[in-house]
């Protein structure tokens, strides 16, 4: 496996830019981006020794910090234009790591007042949340699919995103023509072999990680516990219980679908490339203290098995094997449902008090009940 055809550049800057984080294993970076170690160190040779034409952006070298106000000016306009949904703390981050000592946050807000950059609407009191955060990268990662897009060709784009919840690192960002589990799949492994695999996966409880009838059991999530993710859900109706990925849905509107529309999902996929390494090289986070994302992004060290394990069972242990085609066990002379998406799958039956109460198991979660 080479690099990947939506973008060999982008592939080289993301691999390169997370191989100069501190720690990183880069051979294991080689590995996840399906190429050789040799090929690997010559691009990271290469961005070291100051070449930056990996990707397709521009790369201005550092102005002077001594500029005259007329071109300071310019310069903000300039970083405003290229990022139009932009505020005044972004640009001024921006000037920064260029090298060009900002002026005051009102001075750069009164500089988009003066040219027509930015309107004054007034806007409703914030109120006060609770917010929380994860200690690590890759403990907890929040996935979702940003509702759906038409496309100029009739079609629609359904955005699949995963959001680390401690670094708001995207590890995956793809326009799908669906929101089907084999989709969602297909893309997640690709995602896991890259960056590896997270603890949790945090989603809410609609198709295809959610089950209507409230088991909230499906193909997704048993693939997903094979892996060792643990699956958790939002509470229902509750969307600020997923406020990062939320968050991150606003951004994508306001940065990428409120400035253009997309001929075809092959467009769409080529400018969510794109701006996805720039939200997480390059756009300085309110919520970080105005640092990008891979600042505090590592990929996770348990990497994506070559093969799906098996969940193993002590000898001692009740063990059935729920048939493919109808979701119950046979215990005691008597059939107890499972849920459905546990057809095809072996499951053990424990006790779980003195009184004829029994779990059925799939490895260490229960998914369902028995009480002789």
């Amino acid at each position: 496996m080479g690099w990947r055809e939506m973008s060999v550049m982008e592939q080289r800057s993301e691999f390169v830019r997370l191989a100069v984080q501190e720690g990183a294993n880069r051979r294991e970076l080689c590995r996840r981006f399906g190429i050789s170690a040799p090929v690997g160190y010559k691009w990271l040779a290469r961005f070291e020794a100051g070449d930056r034409e990996l990707g397709d952006r521009s790369r201005r070298p550092h102005t002077n910090p001594h500029r005259c106000e007329a071109k300071l000016e310019t310069k903000v306009l300039e970083i405003r234009d290229a990022h139009p949904a932009w505020g005044a703390r972004k640009i001024a981050r921006c000037l920064e790591r260029q090298g060009t000592e900002p002026p005051a946050i009102s001075t750069i807000h009164a500089i988009l007042l003066r040219h027509d950059r930015v309107r004054i609407v007034p806007s409703a009191p914030v109120q006060a949340g609770c917010r929380f955060e994860k200690e690590a990268p890759n403990l907890l990662w929040q996935m979702d699919f940003k509702g759906c897009v038409p496309l100029r060709d009739g079609t629609r784009c359904h955005p699949l995103t995963i959001v680390d919840d401690h670094s708001r690192y995207v590890p995956c960002l793809k326009a799908c023509d669906n929101e089907q589990t084999a989709t969602v799949k297909a893309h997640l492994e690709t995602t896991f072999r890259h960056y590896g695999l997270p603890e949790v996966m945090y989603v809410d409880n609609g198709s295809p990680w959610g089950d209507p009838t409230g088991h909230r059991w499906t193909k997704l999530s048993v693939w997903l516990l094979k892996l060792g993710v643990r699956v958790a859900h939002a509470r229902p109706y509750h969307p600020q219980s997923r406020g990062k990925n939320e968050r991150f849905h606003r951004t994508l509107k306001a940065e990428v679908f409120a400035l253009r529309s997309f001929a075809s999902l092959k467009q769409a996929q080529r400018d969510f490339d794109r701006w996805r390494e720039i939200y997480n090289f390059e756009r300085p986070h309110q919520a970080l203290d105005q640092e990008v994302p891979a600042s505090r992004y590592r990929p996770s060290a348990r990497a994506m098995p070559e093969h799906l394990p098996k969940v193993e069972y002590d000898e001692a242990e009740i063990v059935r094997i729920v048939p493919r085609t109808k979701s119950y066990i046979s215990f005691r002379g008597h059939f107890w449902m499972v849920p459905q998406a546990f057809c095809g799958e072996r499951v053990a039956i424990r006790p779980v008090s003195t009184d004829g109460k029994y779990g059925v198991f799939f490895a260490s979660y229960q998914i369902a009940s028995i009480e002789l």
